[in-house]
């Protein structure tokens, strides 16, 4: 049975697919190769209109501009309702995940433009740390030092969604002037909980590996290879997002 704490990579993903039936002709199922050069693409779109939204975010005294609101806000919530879309229409995937990653590039690049004006050079650390945390985990679930067991997948998915909620209580008791304690703050608890979270976000890679695996292997649709890079996609722009967090921590104790 497969399963992944990703909302993009649910247990029924490469099973519901209409018909159920396997793709019989290799040159229209869902290849591993294909998948990683879609991912590829997908974040280069997202690197072209995060580097827009930077320049138009950073004034000329290095601060933010009026306009990192709109970029940030209209990114997110643009960039949600285009993920929502394509978990619910996965025929539709070759022309939602770009679309998600480019408008999901808005809000990175206005988020990272505000990061780096309060913490110069946090950026490019948080990124660095993104893509080596990729490699490490994809070499770990590649030589067998990490096996995406139905336990293992259970206790990702367990934790996910336990972050997940804790998230939502903390966004709705900001709205009331109020929040969770400790947590979102540079003391040894909050930075306790980011190292939880982002071990939490690079499991969830192994888990996407896995899934995406196990689509080739039985054969989806072609176009699941762009579903499953957009899946992918979702779990490292959570990931880099933690990195920025918890880098801001750090600092802010100094």
């Amino acid at each position: 049975m497969m399963r992944s704490a990703n909302p993009a990579l649910k247990d029924s993903t490469f099973l519901d697919l209409g018909s159920g039936t396997v793709v019989s002709r290799s040159d229209e199922a869902m290849t591993l190769n294909g998948t990683v050069n879609k991912t590829g693409f997908l974040l280069l779109l997202s690197v072209l209109t995060a580097a827009f939204a930077w320049s138009q975010t950073i004034g000329a005294d290095g601060q933010p501009t009026s306009s990192a609101g709109f970029y940030m806000w209209g990114g997110l919530i643009g960039g949600l309702v285009i993920a929502v879309i394509t978990i619910l229409k996965k025929a539709w995937a070759p022309v939602t995940a770009p679309l998600y990653a480019l408008v999901e590039g808005f809000f990175l690049g206005a988020i990272s433009a505000m990061f780096n004006a309060m913490y110069e050079g946090i950026v490019m650390q948080a990124v660095m740390l993104t893509f080596g945390t990729l490699f490490a985990m994809l070499f770990a679930y590649r030589s067998g030092l990490i096996k995406a067991t139905e336990n293992f997948k259970l206790g990702v998915v367990a934790a996910t969604g336990g972050i997940m909620l804790v998230y939502l209580a903390s966004i709705v008791l900001n709205m009331f002037g109020s929040g969770i304690p400790l947590i979102h703050e540079s003391g040894l608890i909050g930075i306790g909980f980011s190292l939880f979270v982002l071990v939490i976000a690079a499991l969830n890679l192994v888990l996407d590996f896995d899934f995406i695996e196990t689509g080739v292997e039985q054969g989806a649709p072609k176009y699941m290879e762009w579903y499953g890079a957009f899946g992918l996609m979702v779990t490292l722009v959570w990931l880099y997002i933690e990195f920025l967090r918890l880098l801001a921590k750090l600092q802010g104790r100094d």
